[in-house]
């Protein structure tokens, strides 16, 4: 039995950092995935003929070190891969009623694109050369 997750796509908002009383650093951002709509097996298209796109919203939790990286380097816009795992919570409101949540604990963030801060900044030029060891 296994439970993995594995999404690409953009960070929705920038991504928000706390510490619990505890010590423990939380990141939360949220993530955009996109597929085809299909209809009768085909993929539908606008008037544009542009194919038409679900889109779906995952709430992502990143814990400690790599919450502080995901906190530092990432941004609204940026796209990401995150890797990790379902996990579903259940409460009870004020009101007494029965609450439900699902998210992602991410295990592993890779950033697909810079943010978009750094995308106009020339990138640093390294001679390798001196590397060699012959």
């Amino acid at each position: 039995m296994q439970n993995i997750v594995i999404l690409a796509g953009n960070i929705g908002q920038n991504p928000e950092a706390r510490t619990t009383q505890g010590g423990t650093k939380i990141t939360n951002f949220s993530l955009a995935t996109s597929r085809p709509r299909l209809s009768e097996g085909r993929v539908l298209r606008d008037e544009n003929g542009y194919r038409v796109m679900d889109t779906e919203w995952h709430r992502i939790t990143c814990f400690n070190g790599l919450g502080k990286t995901v906190a530092e380097h990432c941004e609204k816009g940026m796209k990401v891969l995150v890797h990790g795992r379902i996990h579903y919570t259940k409460w009870i409101d004020s009101m007494g009623n029965d609450r439900y949540g699902c998210e992602i604990i991410a295990e592993k963030v890779d950033f697909l694109s810079r943010p978009k801060s750094a995308e106009n900044e020339n990138p640093e030029l390294v001679d390798r050369d001196d590397e060699i060891p012959f």
